[in-house]
């Protein structure tokens, strides 16, 4: 009888231990509006000690705090600190945020598993300024969701700096773009927009940096072949002279081959 009880009791603990509730592990902190989740972010390390200073930043679309601390290497609580903020997570698009002690502001590229991104896609603006922000408005107004490239590099207009890399909402979210219907390649291309018209100027050096970096770091993340980057006036069926005349296309192969 006792060793009859003593099975039972063994059974029940041992079906207990099977069904009992994972061990609880710490929670990821990360901001709800960057979804999906990225395999991993790619932040530029500074060359040179950090010159720091107050600057003030106006939150582009579908920014988070996680992201702006990342780009000026600050804490969560500065940033709240300084603009009096109860919740930090709640910024707003156009909200202007002071900076306290900010770094010279860095790139934040989120890489994200995924199968669907075949090409790169190269276009300007076509306007001598504009900004992510900026070009999210335009592109409301023709009936958009959002700004319709993935990523937008800045000239140094409207209060961004020469060769500033923004993520837009269609990068952060993995929407398909809005840049290029020919070839399909909303679809399959990632869109990147150099803000100028480069009919009438030339790319700046911080700009052309900065797209050889972000393009090395997209094609060999998503193993994107040579021949699949181009501008858009080069995809089949696109009649457009996109990125312009001026893009020194030598130039930037010649970069990216020795990137």
């Amino acid at each position: 009888m006792l060793r009859r009880i003593a099975a039972v009791i063994f059974l029940a603990v041992f079906l207990s231990s099977c069904a009992a509730p994972p061990v609880k592990r710490p929670p990821v902190v990360y901001p709800p509006a960057e979804a999906p989740l990225p395999a991993q972010s790619v932040v530029i390390p500074p060359s040179l000690p950090a010159l720091r200073r107050d600057i003030y930043h106006t939150v582009a679309p579908s920014e988070t705090i996680w992201r702006i601390c990342k780009m000026y290497d600050v804490k969560t609580e500065d940033i709240a600190r300084a603009n009096n903020l109860r919740d930090p997570t709640q910024i707003e698009m156009g909200q202007r945020l002071l900076i306290p002690n900010a770094a010279p502001i860095r790139p934040v590229i989120n890489l994200y598993p995924s199968n669907k991104w075949k090409y790169i896609v190269i276009h300007h603006s076509a306007t001598d300024e504009g900004n992510s922000l900026a070009f999210h408005k335009l592109h409301r107004n023709k009936g958009w969701e959002t700004v319709g490239y993935h990523f937008v590099i800045d000239n140094g207009s409207i209060g961004k700096k020469d060769g500033a890399i923004e993520a837009s909402p269609r990068w952060i979210k993995q929407q398909n773009g809005a840049h290029c219907k020919a070839a399909q390649m909303n679809y399959k291309g990632i869109g990147i927009c150099l803000v100028g018209n480069f009919n009438q100027e030339q790319v700046s050096q911080e700009q052309m940096e900065s797209l050889v970096y972000l393009v090395n770091t997209l094609r060999k993340y998503y193993k994107i072949p040579a021949e699949n980057i181009m501008g858009h006036g080069q995809v089949p069926g696109a009649s457009t002279d996109c990125p312009g005349k001026n893009f020194p296309w030598d130039e930037f192969k010649r970069r990216l081959k020795n990137h």
